[in-house]
């Protein structure tokens, strides 16, 4: 083998080994030195090595253990920059020794994730960056790649990853998972921190942006990892999934031309069935477990509608009970507004806009595309077209998607021609 296929097999081997076990090692390190920062500069600097040397003495049999033993150089060399003296001697001597023992050949790496996520997830990180730094310091996202995600500038992202990573080091946020007792409290919010990556990249502008639909894939390692990792918490199951039925769908959302295709226009064929029937398969075997909780109403709302598209036959009785408990456990405007518009195909557009009056008021939904547009509808099916109007023109100044914003165009173009029964 030449020095060329070499190294195209060295960089094969690290990519392949960067997706299976970055956060792996990553998480075992910053278990044992509270620093997520240090850990990733170390790994980072080991998997450089690693392209430099497997090319030259070909691919370890544990690659695993070769970027652990190298990273553990690196770690004990720049703690020995930083501290000298005798008061120094003994911590890097058990720092070399710990991750030593790990680092050999024969040697199963603990898996230290899901404490990673739980540290990326505690109350004392700005809850806005739990997501990001998930991303970053269990799968090794760029700060780039996770601004972009984010729509923000790499600069702004990487001084909010640096503050979360020192909050770490410096609070001494333990890198354990909760006690049962504390267990469902602190699990919401890895939970939120998943969903939400996965929300960014669900919600990309006209689905084109290669970073965000990547980011949806991120996302849902994310969400195997956790059920893998606590494969007995119905919530884990639940946002699993949730996820699976909403990227089941994601190819039917836009047609031939790129145009967008709400969900009552899309053709069920077109599907991934699969993904669909792991999701059901997900979601009975959180329900047996006997805890119901937000991620798996909303799993169970998703498979109701997927249901009715896939039948034919109307279950909005079924799909309002859902959305009456999540409403009762979360307390969300924006499930008020859904639950509406449920109301709304069972008695009418007139139930419909006296159930989102509840919520009316509320200020975060001044800026919310999908409640102006859920009152845009209401209002044309009762013949307030002039209401309707203005709805469709608030929700088409806020709505950031070219494709969507074009729909709600040819919606508001043709009032007039949608009414409930009865109107005339």
């Amino acid at each position: 083998m030449n020095l060329r296929e070499g190294g195209a097999q060295a960089q094969g081997m690290a990519d392949a080994v960067a997706r299976r076990s970055y956060g792996k090692l990553v998480a075992f390190l910053a278990s044992r030195t509270r620093d997520v920062a240090a850990a990733e500069d170390a790994l980072s600097e080991a998997f450089a090595a690693a392209l430099a040397d497997w090319p030259v003495k070909g691919c370890p049999a544990n690659p695993e253990a070769w970027l652990l033993t190298a990273a553990r150089r690196k770690l004990v060399d720049a703690a020995r920059r930083r501290h000298s003296g005798q008061a120094a001697a003994a911590p890097l001597q058990l720092l070399a020794e710990e991750l030593g023992a790990a680092a050999a050949a024969e040697a199963e790496i603990p898996d230290h994730r899901l404490a990673l996520l739980f540290a990326c997830a505690h109350p004392a990180i700005e809850p806005g960056i739990r997501a990001p730094l998930m991303l970053q310091a269990v799968l090794g996202l760029s700060a780039e790649t996770i601004a972009s995600a984010f729509l923000s500038s790499p600069a702004a992202m990487g001084k909010r990853l640096v503050r979360a990573k020192d909050k770490i080091r410096q609070a001494g946020i333990p890198f354990v998972v909760p006690g049962r007792e504390d267990l469902p409290d602190r699990l919401g919010a890895v939970l939120d921190a998943v969903y939400a990556a996965f929300t960014e990249g669900w919600t990309a502008p006209g689905g084109t942006d290669a970073v965000r639909r990547d980011l949806t894939e991120e996302a849902l390692f994310l969400a195997r990892l956790a059920t893998e990792l606590l494969p007995g918490e119905p919530e884990a199951l639940g946002l699993l999934a949730l996820m699976l039925h909403a990227h089941a769908r994601r190819g039917a959302r836009r047609d031939a031309e790129g145009e967008f295709v709400p969900l009552d226009k899309q053709d069920p064929a077109s599907w991934d069935g699969r993904m669909i029937a792991a999701a059901e398969g997900l979601l009975r075997r959180a329900g047996a477990m006997g805890s119901i909780g937000r991620y798996q109403l909303e799993a169970a709302l998703q498979s109701a509608h997927v249901h009715r598209c896939r039948s034919g036959r109307a279950n909005w009785a079924e799909v309002v009970q859902l959305y009456d408990a999540l409403l009762a456990l979360v307390g969300s405007p924006v499930v008020a507004v859904n639950r509406a518009l449920a109301i709304a195909e069972l008695q009418g557009a007139e139930a419909g806009l006296d159930a989102m009056q509840a919520v009316a008021s509320d200020p975060r939904l001044a800026e919310y595309p999908p409640y102006w547009v859920a009152q845009a509808e209401l209002l044309a099916r009762t013949g307030a077209d002039g209401d309707a109007r203005r709805a469709f023109e608030i929700a088409i100044g806020l709505e950031r998607d070219p494709a969507v914003r074009r729909f709600l165009q040819r919606r508001q173009s043709v009032l007039g021609s949608f009414r409930d029964p009865g109107k005339t």
